[in-house]
């Protein structure tokens, strides 16, 4: 997977190749990792012929010279992660290129938070949620994660301090990164999960991360996700979870940049009296490609989830939404809702739009929709015939379409991080 790789070499026996000579020096379960490269083996990495990945290639993307080896191009200190701290009662936990670093992370951890490698964790915890059989990516970090971490928060616990994942790529040479994280929330806790995503400096990099979420009985878990990957970033997101009785995660997906971004969220509510909530804005511009694919899967009754994804797409930008809702024979009295509404910005840009919905159960409330449209000409207008410059009134109403999401963010100083992003990106 670099400048020298034969032609005739398949992506597939290349990454086989590269599996079989680093095998041994692995963490963690070796059956796991067997397991997971005889099913990329299998399904081999998607390309437009896959159906859920039609709207781009992401083989043809690893073909361009990304291999696995690559020390970062500078080294990182407090301040840099400092700068990256986005609230002031952030505990930060820095991954470079895959990798948990020690050094840069915060050493005081919140009581109640146990931190440990992954690979220590049981087998029932690791790779129980993600599906490492038909995912090709989930399969492909899997393989090769090395440095992972779980996070454990303890039952009846509330945690002040918000934990930040802070995942940095920073290459020498273009390369892929696998980070992997457990997140499990206690019986009865509650606690805010940031995940941050930043590509530093001009060389490509290939980010494929997991993120695995067990939300227990009763427990509150607020999981936010912040990338911004610039020009010469790629990435690849699952995010898996489960939800337990009378318990909530909220999840919120701000997507900023990226050449290249697909996130893959996947919630299973497990026992009756979960609650999901699924919060999304993308805004890519130029030529980027953000790809949102969800799936909500109800299988127990008296289960609700709610999904709101907006996107601003700008240039000659491409969007994707596929949102799928399953409700099973069994999970009756669900309520389950799903809207996608996005706005193009130039007559280059594109949305690609598909919300689901699977009902085998009949006693139950559910509703998609979605929308995609240009910025309203008549309120423009309306803002212009009051003294307000057309560029300026094209900005109030972005910031207007975008605020219905910013503002389900419950912590002030967040949303205050959002909106100056928001600033940047529409200056």
């Amino acid at each position: 997977m670099n400048a020298t790789t034969p032609q005739n070499a398949t992506l597939a026996s290349l990454l086989m190749d590269e599996f079989a000579a680093r095998q041994a020096a692995l963490p963690g379960s070796a059956d796991v990792r067997e397991a997971a490269a005889s099913a990329l083996a299998s399904l081999g990495i998607p390309t437009r012929r896959t159906e859920d990945y039609k709207y781009i290639a992401p083989d043809a993307i690893l073909k361009k010279g990304f291999g696995f080896r690559s020390n970062p191009s500078r080294e990182f200190t407090q301040l840099d992660i400092d700068h990256l701290r986005i609230a002031s009662n952030n505990v930060c936990l820095v991954f470079v290129n895959g990798r948990f670093s020690e050094t840069l992370s915060d050493k005081q951890l919140p009581d109640g938070i146990t931190l440990s490698p992954l690979h220590q964790t049981t087998q029932t915890q690791y790779a129980n949620h993600a599906d490492h059989i038909s995912d090709a990516f989930v399969a492909l970090n899997t393989m090769f994660n090395e440095g992972g971490i779980a996070l454990h928060i303890a039952a009846e616990k509330k945690i002040e301090q918000n934990i930040q994942l802070v995942y940095i790529s920073c290459n020498e040479l273009a390369a892929i990164h696998q980070p992997r994280v457990l997140l499990e929330a206690g019986a009865g806790s509650e606690a805010t999960i940031i995940e941050t995503f930043e590509s530093i400096g001009p060389v490509k990099t290939f980010c494929n991360a997991v993120t695995e979420v067990v939300v227990a009985k009763n427990a509150h878990l607020h999981h936010i996700r912040i990338q911004d990957e610039g020009e010469s970033g790629h990435l690849v997101h699952g995010v898996f979870g489960n939800v337990a009785a009378n318990a909530v995660y909220n999840t919120h997906t701000f997507t900023m940049s990226g050449a290249w971004v697909r996130n893959n969220l996947q919630i299973v509510m497990a026992e009756p009296t979960a609650e999901a909530h699924l919060f999304g804005l993308y805004l890519p511009e130029g030529q980027q490609v953000v790809d949102n694919h969800t799936v909500v899967d109800h299988r127990v009754p008296h289960c609700m989830s709610n999904e709101l994804y907006k996107g601003l797409i700008d240039g000659k930008a491409t969007a994707v939404f596929n949102g799928k809702i399953f409700v099973r024979k069994d999970a009756q009295k669900t309520n389950a809702y799903q809207t996608n509404r996005n706005i193009l910005l130039s007559d280059d840009a594109s949305m690609n739009t598909k919300p689901q919905l699977e009902i085998y159960a009949d006693d139950v409330k559910c509703s998609h929709g979605t929308s995609t449209g240009r910025l309203n000409e008549e309120a423009l207008f309306y803002l212009q015939a009051r003294g307000i410059g057309r560029e300026s009134g094209r900005k109030l109403l972005m910031r207007a379409f975008v605020e219905e999401v910013v503002n389900h963010i419950e912590q002030e100083e967040i949303r205050a991080y959002i909106d100056q992003l928001l600033d940047r990106k529409f200056n």
